[in-house]
C-alpha cells in the first residue's frame, strides 16, 4: 500500500517518524492509502527550506512572479479532471462538484496573477519643502497554512497564491484525511516553474499544528477549520507574536420569505443544504420560513430531498456522494436522533442510507427536520451533514432576531422578491456574507472572503484585498534631497521648518 508522504524543497520527502494513519475512500470505506505523519523535526526541515527559499524568491522580479503563477493557473486548468477525481476518491463530493472546488480556487489564482498591480504603492510628492513621502509593502517571510477536508484543493488555493504572489514562502499542513490533492498541487507549482522551497506540504496531525505555530521562524499562520480549533490557532499563535487568520464553523440560515418564488427557493435550498454532503462551511443547515408558507415549502422541501441521486461521487448523474468517515457519519445520526428526542418532526430520516454496491461507505441520506426550536441539539451544533432544520417564524423581524441570536456569523441568505425585505435584512443581521435569493454567497475572489462572531478569530479575512495586506506589511519613506548650497540646520522642533 501506498504511503502519502511529504513535499520539501521541490521532492516528495518521507516523514522522519513511523507513525502512519489510514486514508480511506469513504464511498466503500476501503483503506486506500497510509499518511505518513508529520514530526516537529519534519516542519523544521520545511522551515528552514522556506527561509532559505526566501532570500531569493522575495526578491524576484514582480513580473516574473506573476510569470509563475500564470503558468500555474494554465496548468491547473489543465489538470482540473485528473485532480477533481483525486479529491472524489479521498473526500467523497461528486466529481462534478470537486471540479467547481478547483475553479473557486483558480479565481484566486487568477487574481494572485494580478499583483504587480495591486502592490503598487502611493507617492506624495512635496509633502514638505523638498519632502517626498511614499509606500510600498513587503513580505513577511515564511507563512503557513493549515486546511480542512471539506476542500482540500479550493482553501489551499485561497492563502498559498496570495502568499506566493506577494513574495512570501509557503508551508501547507492540509487535513490527514483526503492529503493527497496537497502534492498534485505541489507538482504543478514545480512544473510552473517555482524555485524549489516556495511551497512545502507537512502531513499530519496535532503535532505538526502545534509545531507550526509555536516554530520562531513562521511569521503568520492562516487557518479554516472548526470553532474550537479556530479559537486554539488564533490565542496560541498570536501568544507567539504572529499574525494569524482563524476561520471558524458555521450555522448558515436561508429565509424564506411569504413573498418569495417558493420553487426557487426551494431548488437552492436543496443544492445549497445537500451538496457536498453538507461539508461545507457555507451550507445552509437551516432554513427560518414564514409560518404562512412553511407547510408549502416542507412538502416541495420533502420531495426534493427524496429526489436526491446519492451514491460514489464518480458515478454518473450522482448530486451527493458520503460523508468523509465512518465517525462523521455516527455523529451525524445521533445529531438526527436528537432532533426526534428533542421534539422536532423528522420528515424525511436520512439515517441508515444504503447504496447498492457501497455497502460499506459512509453515506447518510438528505434529512429535512421540521419545527426545530434554537434550543434543540441539532440547532445549536454545526451538524456538517445532509441534515436541513426548518424553523417556522412570523416574519422578517423574528427571523433577523433568530440569526442574531445564533454564536455563529458565517453567510446567510434571504429569499425574497421585495427590495425593501432585502435591504432591511442586509443590514440588520449580524452576518459576514450574505446572499440575496443567492443561497452560498461565497464572495468572488477580488473581494474577501470572512463571517463574524464565532465564525472568525483575528480581524482579517481571507484572499482578496485583505489577504493582500494580511501577507505583507507596509513601508514608508521619508525623504529629501537637498542643494548643497542650500542646506539649513536642522529644527530642534518636532514642528520644524523641514515640515513645513
Amino acid at each position: 500500500m501506498s504511503l502519502i508522504t511529504h513535499w520539501i524543497h521541490g521532492k516528495r520527502v518521507e516523514p522522519s517518524g513511523e507513525r502512519t494513519q489510514p486514508v480511506f475512500n469513504p464511498a466503500t470505506g476501503e483503506e486506500t492509502a497510509r499518511l505518513g505523519l508529520g514530526t516537529a523535526a519534519d516542519v523544521d526541515r520545511a522551515v528552514a527550506s522556506a527561509a532559505e527559499a526566501f532570500e531569493a524568491w522575495s526578491q524576484y522580479p514582480l513580473g516574473k512572479r506573476a510569470a509563475v503563477l500564470f503558468r500555474f493557473r494554465e496548468l491547473l486548468a489543465a489538470h482540473t479532471d485528473e485532480l477533481a477525481r483525486l479529491v472524489s476518491r479521498e473526500h467523497g463530493k461528486v466529481v462534478s462538484d470537486a471540479a467547481g472546488e478547483v475553479g473557486r480556487g483558480l479565481e484566486v489564482v487568477e487574481f494572485a496573477c494580478g499583483l504587480p498591480h495591486l502592490l503598487k504603492g502611493e507617492y506624495s510628492e512635496q509633502a514638505a519643502t523638498g519632502v517626498d513621502v511614499f509606500s510600498f509593502r513587503e513580505p513577511l517571510g515564511v507563512v503557513a497554512g493549515i486546511t480542512p477536508f471539506n476542500f482540500p484543493v479550493m482553501v489551499p488555493l485561497w492563502m498559498s497564491p496570495m502568499a506566493i504572489a506577494t513574495g512570501n514562502t509557503f508551508v501547507l499542513k492540509p487535513s490527514e484525511r483526503d492529503p493527497s490533492a496537497s502534492l498534485f498541487l505541489a507538482d504543478l507549482w514545480q512544473k510552473a516553474g517555482l524555485p524549489d522551497g516556495v511551497f512545502n506540504v507537512v502531513q499530519g496531525d496535532k503535532e505538526v499544528v502545534d509545531a507550526i505555530l509555536h516554530h520562531d521562524d513562521i511569521a503568520a499562520v492562516s487557518f479554516v477549520g472548526s470553532t474550537p480549533i479556530a479559537k486554539y490557532i488564533h490565542a496560541t499563535a498570536s501568544a507567539q507574536g504572529k499574525r494569524v487568520q482563524a476561520l471558524g464553523g458555521a450555522k448558515n440560515h436561508g429565509v424564506v420569505l411569504a413573498d418569495a418564488d417558493l420553487d426557487d427557493a426551494v431548488n437552492h435550498l436543496t443544492a445549497a443544504a445537500f451538496g457536498a454532503a453538507g461539508e461545507r462551511c457555507m451550507a445552509i443547515s437551516v432554513a427560518v420560513v414564514e409560518d404562512s408558507v412553511a407547510d408549502a415549502l416542507v412538502e416541495k422541501l420533502a420531495a426534493k430531498a427524496r429526489a436526491v441521486k446519492v451514491t460514489s461521487g464518480d458515478q454518473p448523474g450522482a448530486d451527493m456522494g458520503p460523508v468523509i468517515t465512518a465517525a462523521a457519519k455516527e455523529r451525524i445520526e445521533g445529531l438526527i436522533g436528537s432532533a426526534e428526542r428533542d421534539g422536532a418532526e423528522l420528515v424525511v430520516d436520512g439515517r441508515g442510507h444504503t447504496v447498492p454496491g457501497y455497502e460499506g461507505g459512509f453515506f447518510v441520506g438528505p434529512t429535512v427536520i421540521d419545527r426545530v426550536a434554537p434550543a434543540h441539539e441539532v440547532y445549536r451544533e454545526e451538524v456538517f451533514g445532509p441534515v436541513i432544520d426548518v424553523v417556522r417564524v412570523s416574519g422578517l423581524a423574528e427571523a433577523i432576531d433568530v440569526i442574531n441570536a445564533n454564536p455563529y456569523g458565517n453567510g446567510t441568505a434571504v429569499f425574497t422578491s421585495s427590495g425593501e425585505s432585502a435591504r432591511t435584512f442586509q443590514r440588520e443581521v449580524k452576518v459576514g456574507m450574505i446572499g440575496v435569493n443567492v443561497p452560498i454567497p461565497v464572495p468572488v475572489a477580488w473581494h474577501s472572503f470572512g463571517g463574524w462572531k464565532d465564525s472568525l478569530f483575528g480581524e482579517s479575512h481571507i484572499y482578496g484585498p485583505e489577504g493582500i495586506k494580511f501577507y505583507t506589511r507596509g513601508k514608508v519613506v521619508t525623504q529629501r534631497w537637498p542643494h548643497r548650497e542650500q542646506r539649513a540646520d536642522a529644527s530642534f522642533h518636532f514642528s520644524g521648518d523641514s515640515q513645513k
